[in-house]
């Protein structure tokens, strides 16, 4: 009997490892059931709630557009009633595992409904499912209304509120100030509390981040790290932080920048087969990661994965691990491999910037926008504080050490990572054995 499928999210790292250890939609008891940071959601299936399905599969020449309504890049399935009213929607990129390694729309029609298990979730919750390839089709409706049934944001709320919060209060503030022929001391004093608000909060969101990947407890029944061929270019970070995890229920790869793509390992999207590719030789040049419909997931270049000394050994256990059957396959001709972007192409960052970027901590939607607005918040702190220091010395002290400690706040952990990837992690391997031996 083949187990109902829970849908996996799209690959996060740093908070956003939250979302793939604990967000998941399934069906139980009559209900698609979304479950994501510690809420639930049930939608009912059936008359008076979700009677049909209607994915909306976007046009390439849509995915630029911003119109109410509209499908992301990848589409999205629309759950309407019988009457044909939205109840609730699945955005088909948040449950894609390998969307953030792909270019968007890599995966089109019933490739990505079956990727994503969709299509066996609906099948399970008995929801027939029609496809629309027009936005405009009168099936797929006007797409507003109803609740998203994606896997949430990946910062918690928490931080939200904060930064939310205090950049309301910092930018009232900043305004009044701006505006002013003379400012008041304690406008300066909130001035400056306010602005420190985002470092702090971003530091207390590392910590909290670690604190729960600490507390995360995993079943891993193997565990499988590259052992790359000499001369790979392999280095100290890709070593130390790739990795695959076969899991209970979930087959987990990690890449140098800490993100995790999870696939199922049950269900009518699970991940089933390994397939040994070798060229016209009889040479090994990888390995695939196959699902339904024999679609490639992910892929691991030989000489990257097992090229090394002990890669027999790790492709053992790969082969060893429950639930995946293992066969061969030869490219014919002058065929390259592997054939269209896929998952584990690019795992090795091809400079050590590319890897320091990638490994940096997550930021918000604004990006570097968010960290230039709280740097020039503490720096603007520190004018204004020199600014009243002779009309109101006891708040222009404490406004000028907010501000300056807001900048040490942002700068320390920045100046850390960058020192430690282009010292020691992203050199090659080779290159820090050959220091190491020079030293002895």
């Amino acid at each position: 009997m083949t187990e109902a499928p829970a849908l996996r999210p799209a690959a996060g790292r740093g908070p956003g490892l939250e979302r793939c250890h604990a967000s998941r939609l399934s069906v139980e008891d009559g209900a698609l059931v979304l479950r994501a940071r510690g809420r639930t959601r049930r939608v009912p299936v059936g008359d008076g709630c979700v009677a049909r399905a209607v994915f909306v599969d976007a046009a390439p020449a849509d995915a630029g557009r911003d119109e109410p309504g509209r499908p992301d890049a990848w589409g999205e399935v629309r759950l309407q009633d019988r009457d044909g009213t939205q109840v609730a929607r699945i955005p088909l990129g948040d449950w894609l595992p390998e969307a953030p390694a792909l270019p968007e729309r890599a995966v089109q029609g019933e490739q990505l409904l079956e990727r994503t298990g969709v299509a066996g979730l609906l099948k399970a919750a008995g929801v027939p499912l029609h496809v629309a390839r027009d936005r405009n089709d009168p099936r797929a409706g006007s797409g507003k209304g109803g609740v998203s049934l994606g896997p949430g944001p990946a910062f918690p709320l928490w931080y939200w509120c904060v930064r939310g919060v205090a950049g309301t209060l910092w930018f009232s503030a900043f305004t009044v100030v701006v505006f002013s022929d003379t400012v008041p001391g304690r406008l300066v004093l909130l001035l400056a509390l306010t602005a420190l608000c985002g470092p702090v909060a971003r530091l207390v969101l590392r910590a909290w981040t670690r604190l729960r990947a600490g507390r995360r407890r995993m079943t891993v029944l193997e565990r499988v790290t590259p052992d790359p061929a000499p001369g790979s270019g392999a280095t100290v970070r890709f070593l130390r932080d790739t990795e695959v995890r076969v899991q209970d229920r979930d087959l987990v790869l990690r890449d140098p920048g800490g993100q995790e793509y999870w696939f199922a390992r049950t269900g009518a999207h699970a991940v089933t087969r390994l397939v040994k590719v070798l060229d016209g030789t009889g040479r090994p040049v990888g390995a695939e990661l196959r699902g339904p419909g024999e679609q490639v997931r992910a892929v691991f270049p030989w000489d990257l994965w097992f090229g090394g000394a002990d890669g027999a050994d790790g492709w053992s256990r790969l082969c060893g691990a429950p639930g995946l059957a293992v066969s061969e396959r030869r490219l014919g001709g002058k065929r390259t491999w592997p054939k269209g972007p896929v998952l584990g192409t690019g795992l090795l960052p091809r400079t050590g910037r590319d890897a320091r970027r990638m490994a940096r901590f997550p930021g918000t939607a604004a990006g570097v926008s968010s960290t230039a607005v709280m740097a020039f918040g503490n720096l603007f702190s520190v004018i204004q504080g020199v600014r009243v220091a002779d009309t109101a010395p006891g708040p222009a002290a404490v406004a000028v050490a907010a501000g300056a400690l807001g900048l040490v706040l942002q700068a320390v952990p920045y100046a850390v990572h960058e020192l430690r990837g282009r010292l020691v992690l992203d050199r090659t391997a080779a290159e820090r054995t050959t220091n190491e031996e020079a030293r002895r």
